[in-house]
């Protein structure tokens, strides 16, 4: 339920965050990200995803800069999201792109949630 927005889930999350659609020759949207600024010069990602047959191609990287750029301009100073254990691939792509292990560990429907955080 949150990884699949409903229109209500949808329009909520569009009238807290920043949400950027890439997409394909035709219009159909092959990937999003989303962030928002929260308090203390942090700004947060959410609802990264790139369609399975454009992995490895570059928009992974390209949706990324413009979240961090979104937030760079808003006055962040770190930036930081969450994932799970079982998204190895998500976690080796946000270490490469410099994101870390805060330490911090939450709870996402009984699996534990991952803090990541960068500076900028």
């Amino acid at each position: 339920m949150d990884t699949i927005l409903t229109t209500e889930t949808f329009l909520h999350r569009l009238s807290e965050m920043s949400v950027f659609v890439a997409t394909g020759a035709s219009g159909e949207a092959v990937g999003t990200i989303a962030c928002e600024v929260l308090d203390d010069g942090e700004g947060h990602l959410r609802g990264m995803a790139v369609r399975t047959e454009l992995h490895g191609s570059g928009l992974s990287n390209r949706l990324l800069e413009r979240a961090e750029d979104e937030l760079r301009m808003a006055g962040c100073k770190i930036i930081t999201l969450d994932t799970t254990e079982p998204l190895n691939r998500a976690i080796r792509f946000y270490e490469k792109n410099g994101y870390r292990p805060t330490g911090k560990v939450g709870s996402f429907f009984g699996m534990p949630l991952l803090e990541y955080s960068k500076s900028i």
